[in-house]
């Protein structure tokens, strides 16, 4: 038996057991989904097919997807502190998983739509909230080893989803890259249930009007991402759609500027390197963000690889993601946020550049040396940038600036896919006049500049900017 003492004694130990878990409990989140973001593509064309659709008709599948999360993000950060992190994760992971779970169950695109809304509402406040319990759970000191960790996870995801979802579309049917998600879903609540703290912070009254044009300002802009990415060029449509984005834009902005407690506080861009790094991560992520897509599309369609080997190379940029993990604290702390974002989005260009002169006899060794080099630099520069970017935050800043953070991510996601899709296909226009191989080429050259040209951002960066708390 023990004494009330060794038993308080116990407890303490326990509970410090457990909050060094945490980060795991975001991990676990980070992965699915990113995972779940990436997963779907390769698979589309066998879902299509299962259900008796054309392939075009299955791009509402990914359009309301985006849809649902531009709505809800913006939300993730006022209801955790309203009703408690903890709450509001495991309610969050239920409901992906309920989606997930209802996608595979699915039997025409009506009931896969329905299932992929529930699926966003849960994903659009599961990573948010988890990366919010870190911030408010550990120190500043802590923060880049922690950051680290768990960007790791989501880069796994996002490079092993076409990789799985080819292997599983090929092998046992496309209702797996669903199903996959059920067991690590309740993984991931019951380490909350134990582990995640239940943090709470005082907030405003809600602010529906600002949640009205600021969360429909995103799906307008996310809209009309992912129609141009999907091959539109009515310029009428187009201009229509920009016209009511910067419409509710200005309504917005109208809007909190005479409100005590937005729904997202723009002054927050007057810290430094939060503007940095939100600006810095939309850029880069611009031109990086098209490459899980393009390098499986032109294995397959240029050079003639199957889904599942061409969704296979990109695994050993997933290798090296967790290969340079150790030392990435080591690497930052050597050369500061300042030099190593800079240097490393022109290493990031540098291997796009090279991608850009492949060709259908390049052995597959070089693209495997690539990928590797790729997941290098790739995994650096996620860990940097979303460091950098929250360092700067105090108690009364977290939430919002980890918020700003989400949003930023997922629009640059649909800005990446947008991007590659429309320079791909000017470059593949009849009117320019190039075979398939070189509009690839000369897509990855352009996406190469814009990566390289955000070095220029990271330039507005100090020195001394995030070294106090390495």
């Amino acid at each position: 038996m023990f004494t009330k003492e060794e038993e308080k004694e116990i407890k303490k130990k326990k509970k410090r057991t457990a909050v060094h878990l945490l980060p795991w409990v975001t991990a676990v989140a980070m992965f699915i989904q990113s995972l779940d973001g990436t997963i779907l593509n390769t698979s589309l064309p066998s879902i299509a097919k299962d259900m008796e659709y054309s392939p075009t008709q299955m791009h509402s599948v990914i359009v309301t997807y985006a849809l649902t999360l531009a709505l809800f993000i913006p939300l993730s950060g006022w209801l955790a502190d309203k009703f408690g992190t903890r709450t509001m994760f495991m309610i969050a992971v239920a409901l992906f998983v309920a989606g997930s779970l209802c996608c595979a169950l699915s039997i025409n695109l009506l009931t896969f739509n329905l299932s992929r809304v529930l699926q966003a509402i849960g994903a659009s406040m599961m990573v948010p909230i988890a990366r919010l319990a870190i911030l408010y759970q550990y120190p500043k000191s802590r923060l880049l080893k922690t950051m680290n960790f768990i960007t790791i996870f989501g880069l796994l995801g996002m490079v092993v989803g076409p990789s799985l979802g080819g292997f599983l579309s090929d092998n046992l049917s496309w209702h797996w890259i669903f199903l996959v998600n059920v067991p690590i879903g309740i993984i991931g609540i019951s380490m909350a249930k134990r582990i995640m703290p239940n943090f709470k912070k005082a907030v405003g009254k809600f602010d529906f009007r600002g949640l009205v044009y600021f969360s429909f300002a995103l799906i307008v802009i996310t809209m009309m991402l992912e129609l141009v990415s999907s091959g539109l060029s009515n310029w009428f449509i187009i201009l229509g759609g920009l016209f009511v984005f910067n419409a509710l834009a200005a309504l917005y902005y109208y809007h909190y500027k005479k409100t005590e407690k937005p729904i997202i506080d723009l002054r927050l861009l007057n810290i430094k390197t939060l503007r940095v790094g939100l600006t810095g991560s939309l850029i880069t992520r611009l031109g990086i963000g098209g490459l899980p897509l393009l390098l499986p599309l032109m294995l397959q369609t240029g050079f003639g690889y199957s889904a599942s080997v061409s969704g296979l190379l990109l695994l050993p940029s997933a290798l090296a993601n967790v290969a340079i993990k150790p030392f990435m604290v080591r690497i930052i702390k050597a050369l500061g946020y300042r030099n190593v974002l800079i240097s490393n989005t022109v290493l990031l260009g540098i291997v796009l550049i090279i991608l850009g002169f492949v060709e259908r006899d390049t052995p597959l060794v070089y693209y495997i040396i690539l990928m590797v080099f790729y997941g290098f630099f790739t995994s650096i520069q996620m860990s940097a940038m979303n460091t950098i970017t929250l360092v700067d935050l105090d108690e009364n800043t977290k939430s919002g600036g980890n918020t700003m953070l989400v949003i930023m991510q997922q629009l640059s996601i649909s800005f990446g896919v947008s991007a590659a899709s429309l320079i791909l296909s000017f470059f593949g226009s009849q009117a320019m006049g190039f075979s398939i191989t070189q509009s690839f080429h000369y897509t990855f050259i352009v996406l190469a500049i814009v990566t390289i040209f955000s070095s220029i951002t990271f330039r507005r960066l100090s020195y001394s900017d995030g070294r106090g708390y390495m």
